[in-house]
């Protein structure tokens, strides 16, 4: 067997700020602890996450790496002590803490699933973070079931394509918002029942012509802000909201509250990051058991939109901020 290199290539930054503090650096290879694996990356996800993290908003956890970079796919190249079910060699993608902007990595074994047969090893980076926060959210926490009325905010973005596919596949009724024609088309080709353009249309009322008046049954939704009220409006009776962020806002100002009782509603949210790893694993499980056929098979994938080499990070986050992509960004760290 080869021997391991002792150093690395990976991002830092250098405090917090914009994407002018993201820089590239040498540093050791580190070694996987117990129930652990060390990953020669070939590609890392980019995800919103990653540039509030830059920003100074959102630090790792105790105890995680600060090199940003929540998803990775590549190739096993040690293990730790404990690990059973995977071996040196297997090509895998993972959710991790932090650390995946860089040549090697470590994942905890629990979150290390098969990379999916039609994928490749650059694609497969695209699947974790979303598929992860989507199945969780959108079916643990929301109950989406087969028949009901689903609606994505930005379903464009990594996480609207995977929720409108996921949706559409598990029988739901699917709607999507998204701010250009050129975006609500790619919903509507993604599987999406009707998209509406958030800039020249009022989604509520959008929604409620399409439902015939009584509103979705559940809602994702990662904008906040005055979206919080419309939200409500736009629930049918018995219906759940699904937070999983606040781009525009976790506070708002004069919320009325009555159509939570008036229609018996359910206000969730989660975030992944700083989960249990028992909790992350039981996602990974179901995951691997509800939703990875849908992979292996070709029927759902993510999309991708650009790859970027590791040292253009810095262009890749400009794009993520730009909102211009369409699906996934990736960073291709090795070969």
């Amino acid at each position: 067997m080869t021997a391991l290199p002792t150093t690395m290539r990976e991002i830092i930054f250098e405090g917090a700020g914009g994407p002018e503090v993201i820089k590239l650096r040498e540093a050791p290879v580190p070694a996987p602890g117990p129930r652990k694996v060390l990953v020669e990356v070939v590609a890392a996800g980019i995800n919103r996450p990653d540039c509030i993290q830059r920003a100074g908003l959102y630090p790792p956890p105790p105890g995680e790496t600060a090199i940003p970079g929540l998803e990775i796919a590549g190739r096993i190249v040690a293990l730790g002590e404990g690990v059973s079910g995977l071996t040196v060699g297997d090509e895998i993608c993972a959710l991790v803490g932090c650390g995946g902007y860089a040549e090697y990595c470590l994942a905890d074994a629990a979150l290390c699933l098969p990379r999916p047969k039609p994928l490749s090893l650059i694609e497969a980076a695209g699947v974790p973070e979303t598929f992860f926060t989507v199945y969780d959210n959108v079916f643990s926490r929301g109950g989406l079931k087969p028949g009901e009325s689903f609606l994505v905010h930005g379903g464009s973005s990594g996480i609207g394509s995977t929720a409108i596919q996921l949706a559409k596949k598990f029988g739901a009724m699917v709607f999507a918002t998204a701010g250009s024609a050129e975006k609500v088309d790619f919903c509507l080709k993604l599987g999406a029942d009707a998209a509406i353009n958030y800039r020249e249309q009022d989604f509520v009322s959008e929604v409620k012509a399409l439902t015939a008046k009584k509103g979705v049954d559940v809602i994702l939704d990662m904008v906040g802000g005055p979206y919080m009220q419309k939200n409500l409006s736009a629930l049918a009776p018995d219906g759940r909201i699904v937070q999983i962020a606040f781009l525009q806002g976790a506070k708002v100002k004069d919320f009325d509250f009555m159509l939570l009782m008036l229609k018996r509603l359910t206000i969730t949210g989660a975030t992944l990051r700083s989960r249990p790893l028992a909790a992350k694993a039981a996602i990974a499980a179901a995951l691997r058991e509800k939703v990875w056929p849908l992979l292996d098979s070709g029927e759902v994938k993510p999309v991708l939109h650009a790859t970027f080499p590791l040292e253009d990070a810095r262009a890749a986050h400009e794009l993520m901020e730009s909102s211009a992509h369409l699906g996934k960004i990736v960073l291709i760290t090795g070969k």
